[in-house]
């Protein structure tokens, strides 16, 4: 079991790993080697997440998550498969723990007295201007 938070844990056989060649360093094992893992976990799908911790993830994967709702992270930063399947892991652990946070709810706020006269007196000083635009020039051009 892979505990997330005190109310989820991801049993393993939820997690499926495919190992391909990574790049970067590594010299030669880089071309003979799998070492980069690509961890898919079939969120949408999943018994162990709640329905409002699968809604919130979609926002907080981003592109990581496929239109089906299978989570894909790609982890190759080492050189060996084993420690980049350990980093998948917790990386995944990471966004569910993310993604398990209640949004903080939005306390509407008003603008201050201060802030409310200033905007206010800088539209009476544009709208001065504009008028004084359209108003007919003084003849005084004219002698």
């Amino acid at each position: 079991m892979i505990r997330v938070t005190d109310a989820i844990s991801l049993a393993e056989r939820e997690l499926e790993f495919r190992y391909v060649t990574s790049a970067g360093p590594g010299g030669q094992n880089v071309n003979r080697v799998a070492t980069a893992a690509h961890l898919h976990f079939d969120a949408a799908n999943s018994p162990s997440l709640p329905d409002d911790v699968k809604r919130r993830l979609r926002s907080v994967a981003g592109r990581r998550l496929t239109p089906s709702g299978t989570l894909v992270i790609k982890a190759q930063r080492y050189r060996s498969q084993e420690r980049n399947r350990d980093d998948a892991v917790e990386r995944l652990a990471n966004l569910l723990r993310r993604a398990a946070e209640p949004p903080s709810p939005r306390r509407p706020t008003r603008p201050s007295e201060a802030a409310e006269s200033r905007r206010l007196e800088e539209k009476r000083r544009r709208s001065g201007a504009k008028k004084a635009r359209s108003l007919a020039p003084d003849d005084e051009d004219e002698e």
